[in-house]
């Protein structure tokens, strides 16, 4: 692979996220953080929106600071682009840590836990300059023994700063996905398998046909789905989906980048998703509130004759509850 502008130790797209993230997580070499990120690189989550390097410095430190033996276990790398137009990659992580010291969720636990993650990353000439990061914060705050909707409430509590720009992107998200506006369409030519697929789960998802399930996944297909046990077989994937529509029964979702070249053998795509409505549901997160509802998330799939075979689907949910206890706060 053609990796102009990248540092030569570097043999393609895979080995350069492979290697910087192994130096900087568990090499604790965090001053990487200025190499290896632009200085005003955006990362996206739904816990809260941060701008460049230093900041990118500063919340490694914080979460090492809470545990410090966490390792990331790349699962897949599932990437498109090129050294000109740059890279984007989706990196699905199995994460383990122990809580050892102060954390956002308090006093160390000295628990253990194991969470899935996925970072999106856009690369340009050997450096980070766009990230999406979807983690499963809800498994990790069970794990710890912290009450998830205390967490949120308590969250939702604080005050938000005038100007606050997390809150400025959730509203302009929300509103670009409910007037059904893609992120960039201009990745549906490169990658046009995970273009095809996205098309037939917006079918599921935005025009209500849930039991197109049953064509989209194979009959044993396998769900690893946030904070949740593994739905197996379509039947009980099928649940996932009404449970979500359920809750949230106008949720528009839009597919906003898929990548389809994998790490892994076989047919895998990679799909970063968007999905916005209001909480007029009662099937989760409590009665309904009206609550506007934004869900960043990522999928991987992997597929075999055409069809999901396992399907690894990553959102914070603990940042979802967090939005509902905010609203019913100002009710």
């Amino acid at each position: 692979m053609s990796m102009k502008g990248f540092d030569p130790e570097f043999t393609d797209i895979v080995d350069y996220i492979l290697r910087i993230t192994e130096r900087i997580w568990e090499g604790k070499q965090v001053g990487l953080c200025r190499r290896f990120y632009s200085d005003d690189c955006p990362v996206y989550t739904l816990a809260g929106y941060s701008e460049g390097a230093e900041v990118v410095e500063q919340n490694t430190l914080k979460t090492l600071a809470g545990f410090p033996d966490r390792t990331l276990h790349a699962d897949n790398i599932i990437w498109s682009g090129n050294e000109s137009a740059g890279f984007h990659t989706s990196h699905r992580i199995c994460s383990h840590m122990t809580n050892l010291g102060s954390s956002e969720f308090g006093e160390p636990t000295g628990k253990g836990a194991t969470i899935q993650v996925i970072a999106h990353c856009v690369v340009k000439e050997n450096r980070i300059v766009e990230e999406w990061l979807v983690r499963d914060n809800l498994a990790l705050a069970r794990q710890l023994g912290v009450d998830p909707q205390a967490y949120a409430e308590a969250v939702a509590a604080r005050p938000i700063p005038e100007g606050d720009p997390q809150a400025a992107w959730l509203a302009s998200e929300w509103a670009r996905v409910r007037d059904g506006r893609g992120w960039d369409d201009s990745w549906r030519g490169e990658s046009r398998e995970a273009a095809t697929v996205a098309d037939r789960f917006a079918e599921v998802w935005n025009s209500r046909m849930v039991g197109d399930c049953r064509e989209l996944y194979a009959s044993h297909a396998q769900l690893h789905a946030s904070a949740r046990p593994v739905y197996d077989g379509v039947t009980r994937i099928e649940q996932f989906y009404l449970s979500i529509l359920g809750a949230v029964p106008d949720a528009r979702i839009a597919f906003d980048f898929g990548c389809e070249n994998s790490m892994l053998a076989g047919d895998h795509i990679a799909l970063r998703w968007t999905m916005a409505g209001t909480h007029s549901g009662s099937a989760l997160w409590g009665p309904a509130s009206q609550a506007p509802v934004l869900i960043l998330g990522e999928s991987h799939y992997r597929l075999e004759n055409g069809k999901v075979v396992e399907e690894w689907l990553v959102f914070d949910e603990l940042a979802v509850l967090t939005q509902i206890a905010r609203a019913r706060l100002a009710q």
